[in-house]
């Protein structure tokens, strides 16, 4: 029988679907019967199952006409922020939030039949950095600096267009792990290997994530649910890094992971070209909405989850290269 998560037939637009968690989700809602069109500025290097728009991201075109009509809107894009902040990588990645997001706002308010629902990209480090207790979306504190700003201002930007049938939710997203080509395990797994995983900075620091099976499963239950406004798409329990990366090294069968001091980060980070804060910052996300609202995690725990992940890497040939 058709649910509201596998509606066939109906289709989903995903700006920002050429890169790792675009194609996830590409083939998530391909599998349940869903046309998908993804709008991106080339066209996606891996074969999917996904009709292709181009776009730049910033003017409207023919791909505006993409939306009328739609059952939802995903905008994933954005420039990653794992580059040092210099001024100009900076700008980059405010101007590829906030001109697509506004862009995607013109075409649904000019669309006849906009998008019932459009959820867009944010991100958990919204959030301070807390390792006294977990944030959710109620009470959650807002942080200081850059990454913080540029998330106020992403999800002031998704509220600006005039959508009055359209229901917007703000994703505030976890770092999502998931096997393949540009995802976050194509990093951390080399270091994994190479022993260099042990705890970082005392490793105190609380780890918040999802795992990609679960962050399209979320995607697609907040389609079908009536909520709005910011949701953190965070697995429910954050270890901390020591924990995180003890289970981590426990998966790929690497017995010791040398430890690092926070300057050691700081200056692998800045040769790496990168920045410490996506390491030493206390990330700890509640799921709250989700889990009020009902929705089940397939993996709610990081060592069941990167046991799985890395079982799939090793089918796949994905070796930590």
């Amino acid at each position: 029988m058709t649910t509201p998560e596998t509606s066939v037939g109906q289709r989903l637009v995903i700006a920002g679907g050429s890169g790792f968690l675009g194609r996830a989700v590409t083939r998530f809602f391909a599998a349940q019967g869903w046309e998908v069109v993804i709008l991106s500025r080339s066209r996606p290097q891996h074969p999917l199952p996904a009709r292709w728009v181009g776009w730049d991201g910033v003017t409207q075109g023919e791909w505006a006409r993409e939306l009328d009509g739609a059952a939802a809107l995903l905008n994933l894009a954005g420039r990653s922020v794992n580059c040092r902040y210099t001024a100009a990588n900076m700008l980059d990645i405010y101007t590829s939030r906030l001109d697509s997001t506004r862009a995607l706002g013109r075409a649904a308010a000019a669309a006849t039949s906009p998008p019932p629902v459009w959820l867009n990209s944010s991100t958990a480090t919204i959030y301070r950095d807390a390792r006294d207790l977990p944030q959710d979306e109620a009470a959650g504190e807002q942080g200081q600096g850059f990454s913080v700003d540029v998330a106020r201002r992403w999800e002031a930007a998704f509220l600006e267009a005039d959508l009055p049938n359209t229901r917007r939710v703000a994703l505030r997203t976890a770092m999502v792990y998931g096997v393949g080509e540009g995802g976050v395990m194509e990093t951390t797994d080399r270091v994994v290997r190479l022993g260099g995983a042990g705890p970082m900075a005392g490793g105190g620091q609380r780890v918040s994530w999802i795992h990609e099976q679960d962050f399209c499963r979320a995607v697609a239950f907040l389609i079908a649910r009536n909520l709005s406004g910011p949701v953190n798409v965070s697995a429910p329990e954050s270890p901390t890094n020591a924990e995180f990366l003890r289970a981590y090294r426990k998966a790929w069968e690497v017995p010791l992971g040398v430890p690092s001091t926070a300057f050691l980060i700081q200056l692998g980070a800045r040769v790496m070209g990168s920045e410490a804060e996506l390491l030493l910052k206390s990330r700890w996300v509640a799921p709250g909405r989700l889990l009020s609202a009902g929705f089940a995690f397939d993996f709610p725990a990081w060592p069941q989850a990167i046991e799985t992940l890395v079982a799939q890497a090793r089918r796949e040939g994905h070796q930590g290269r």
